[in-house]
């Protein structure tokens, strides 16, 4: 993600700070500020959030580690000022394991949470959760009902948060992974509208969390719907098989002559028969700029690809490109390259296979 950075990594999994993460920190202390009049308190209110903080990349690791029992791997965990952002390459394709990886979220906070009540049950003498609340200067009880609350929240049916999952994953057991996903995206909408209407009269945070949600919906249920249209069609029905290549060695300015020549943005780089890079178009265009047409093609091209054989499925390939650094994916067969595949043609070949799709007679 843009305007990100990185903080270190955790099982071998990047955690990134987003900059309007600063937001929220600037916003506490000038609120503590404003109260207290204190740099002690502003400091204190800091330290509170990056505690809370600390507990979401934990709740972001517990959806990561389960979703690693399902052989799916989790390219990076992202903090912003909502919360944290766990980008896993796919989703368990069985309703049971959607809804172990949701739950595992929210599960990691009600951990925390218990272990902060028995440490201060231990230290400062056992007290029913109904005596609790979130006082000034009781740093851990304030964390510890956080916590409760962040798994409360969480398991809220509103698609695509972890009780939106939760429900999909349930509704899938009985319908097909598309409807299911469908139906938890409309009640996820309904929620977040309601969010909205409340928070335009109580909580401008809740607008925010309403769009969240909203778009979020949208976006997953139409990505569902893609798989499924996609569903038993192999690569090679959609692949572009007239393309120029490059070589490593070529300098920029050929690049930008096959540029000219063409509709083509990106080309696979070949040396010896062998793709070993994407020579993407904002990298041309950023080597054109920045150093000029003589530099090679292999200072700017981007070796984060990998490539798909011929048979694979479109509705597996398509998971890959979503995320991916490289958006044109290399098609090979035997070894040899015989296509390219990006999110361009395949919006292509969907709307040329919707328009050839056979219509229901007129009466």
């Amino acid at each position: 993600m843009r305007w990100s950075w990185k903080l270190g990594e955790i099982a071998g999994i990047g955690i990134y700070v987003h900059a309007t993460f600063l937001l929220i920190i600037g916003w506490v202390a000038l609120q503590h500020w404003r109260l207290e009049h204190s740099a002690a308190a502003a400091l204190a209110g800091v330290v509170f959030v990056l505690a809370l903080f600390a507990c979401v990349v934990l709740h972001e690791l517990g959806h990561a580690l389960a979703a690693r029992r399902y052989g799916i791997r989790t390219r990076d965990i992202t903090l912003l000022p909502i919360g944290g952002i766990a980008r896993l390459e796919r989703v368990p394709e069985e309703p049971r394991g959607e809804l172990f990886v949701a739950i595992a979220g929210p599960a990691v906070n009600l951990v925390i949470a218990v272990a902060l009540w028995l440490w201060l049950g231990l230290t400062q003498g056992f007290e029913p959760l109904a005596g609790f609340g979130v006082e000034t200067g009781q740093f851990l009880r304030n964390l510890l009902m956080t916590n409760l609350f962040l798994a409360g929240f969480n398991l809220l049916p509103a698609f695509p948060m972890d009780g939106g999952r939760v429900l999909r994953a349930l509704l899938a057991t009985r319908l097909t992974y598309a409807r299911a996903t469908e139906l938890a995206a409309y009640i996820g909408q309904g929620i977040a509208l309601l969010f909205g209407f409340v928070g335009l009269f109580y909580n401008p945070f809740l607008v925010f969390i309403a769009l969240f949600i909203w778009i979020g919906a949208s976006s997953e249920a139409g990505m569902v719907q893609l798989r499924a249209a996609l569903g038993g069609m192999p690569v090679s029905r959609a692949m572009m098989t007239d393309f120029a290549v490059l070589s490593p060695t070529d300098p920029l300015a050929r690049a930008a002559e096959l540029t000219l020549a063409s509709s083509q943005r990106d080309f696979p780089v070949v040396d010896a028969g062998r793709v070993v890079g994407i020579l993407r178009q904002n990298d041309l265009f950023a080597g054109l700029n920045r150093v000029g047409h003589g530099t090679l093609v292999a200072d700017f091209m981007c070796r984060g690809f990998e490539a798909v054989d011929s048979h694979a499925m479109l509705s597996d390939v398509l998971a890959r490109l979503e995320g991916a650094e490289c958006r044109t994916v290399p098609i090979t067969h035997g070894g040899s390259l015989v296509g390219l595949l990006s999110m361009e043609n395949l919006g292509e070949f969907l709307r040329i296979h919707g328009a050839l799709a056979p219509r229901p007679p007129k009466r």
